[in-house]
């Protein structure tokens, strides 16, 4: 099993000048630390208009910056939305292969479609019609990854003519791809679309299991035919962490970034009603979280097993390691920490992570190699019967071309 760190760039009111500048630094700090101490990936999700919740809107910025304070670590998007409204479907494929460049090839695109009211009335994207618009530009990004010129795209949402879109990725034929999964249907269509399943929802042990079987299955089935040129067949899914050889003191340092984490997106997405400018979320949050079950009780008696999926792995290295353990027997390809939430301060994340590093996770790496060569071996003959049903790269109509000036350029 792998491990990543997922950094939303949550930030509590108050607010000074130099909150947010404070923030973004203190996450690269910890991201080059995780990269020293040999964490395998970053993950930055795209939000935008969420206060207090996230503040990460420029993802592709910060992660050039990631790329250029670290060496090994893998730099992913979870997500990138897709829906043309977001983003124009050609500049994604050239930021993430700026991206990828950049970072000598440790890009992971994952891609999404958003689900809260204040983003996709923001950017006037319609619900009823968002999974089509993510499946059509998920299609036309691959094209212009690979195709030397883009053969054009003719779609009810996406619509692009030819073009040699630049620059092209360092990885080939394209970086890993993912996709957002939030149930049972959308690991399916992951599974048959080729593509890993970002999971970010808290799952134990046992749920993890069902969604780890019902992900290879589609895998290895007829039903398979690759979104991308490869395929990506992995399950990541989000478990909050917070590391410290004293359990009270993992708990307390942890467990209101983690249960805030939780809050900001029931009320962007569920119950709540935002004022922006005037929505006091982590007040909010301090008021209600009782009521909502997200108080200090959930997280359990002191010395029991780690097992509550709202915990996850918030505790001392040996509860850590049993709980993690479980999910690993599971079929879990990577586990991404929840390590950046609430009022989480820097100096007790860095203490966590290094922690964790020295106490939990060498053991883990041992077995990852043996694993994912028998995973391999497996998968071989469904990865290659699933590629055969891929439709080739397109070749565009040699004849194009594109005058510099109109043959009617009006008076």
């Amino acid at each position: 099993m792998k491990f990543g760190l997922l950094y939303g760039a949550q930030l509590p009111r108050p607010w000074t000048e130099d909150s947010e500048y404070r923030l973004f630094h203190d996450m690269l700090a910890e991201i080059e630390l995780a990269d020293r101490l040999g964490f395998d990936h970053v993950w930055c999700p795209e939000h935008h208009f969420l206060e207090e919740y996230s503040h990460m809107s420029g993802p592709e910025v910060f992660l050039g910056a990631v790329s250029q304070r670290t060496s090994r670590i893998r730099i992913g998007h979870a997500v990138a939305l897709m829906p043309p409204g977001f983003n124009p479907t050609a500049r994604i494929a050239e930021r993430i292969a700026t991206l990828d460049l950049l970072s000598g090839g440790r890009v992971e695109f994952g891609t999404g479609e958003s689900t809260t009211p204040t983003e996709l009335e923001g950017f006037g994207v319609e619900r009823a019609v968002k999974r089509d618009q993510w499946a059509e530009a998920v299609d036309a990004v691959v094209r212009m990854f690979v195709e030397e010129p883009f053969a054009g795209y003719h779609g009810k949402y996406v619509s692009a003519p030819v073009r040699n879109v630049l620059p092209k990725t360092r990885q080939k034929p394209h970086p890993p791809m993912w996709m957002a999964c939030g149930n049972r249907e959308a690991i399916r269509l992951a599974a048959a679309k080729g593509l890993g399943a970002l999971n970010f929802s808290f799952f134990g042990p046992a749920e993890t299991r069902k969604w780890v079987d019902a992900y290879y299955e589609g895998i290895e089935s007829a039903e398979c035919v690759p979104a991308g040129f490869a395929v990506n067949a992995q399950v990541a899914a989000t478990i909050p962490m917070f590391c410290h050889q004293d359990e009270a003191t993992a708990v307390e340092r942890g467990a209101d970034g983690v249960q805030f984490f939780n809050f900001g997106l029931g009320f962007y997405a569920g119950f709540g009603a935002a004022a922006p400018g005037r929505t006091r979320l982590w007040e909010t949050f301090q008021r209600d979280r009782d009521r909502y079950g997200m108080g200090r009780a959930a997280f359990g008696k002191p010395g029991m097993p780690l097992g509550n999926p709202a915990r996850g792995a918030v505790g001392t290295p040996e509860q850590i390691r049993r709980f993690l353990r479980q999910h690993e027997e599971a079929g879990l390809d990577q586990a991404i920490f929840l390590v950046q939430g609430g009022g989480t301060r820097h100096e007790h994340v860095c203490e966590s992570l290094e922690l964790f590093a020295r106490e939990v996770m060498p053991e883990f790496k041992e077995r990852h190699e043996r694993a994912e060569r028998a995973k391999a071996a497996r998968l071989a003959p469904a990865l290659d019967a699933a590629l055969a049903r891929r439709e080739p790269p397109r070749t565009a109509d040699p004849s194009y071309v594109i005058p510099a000036r109109s043959p009617n350029p009006g008076p």
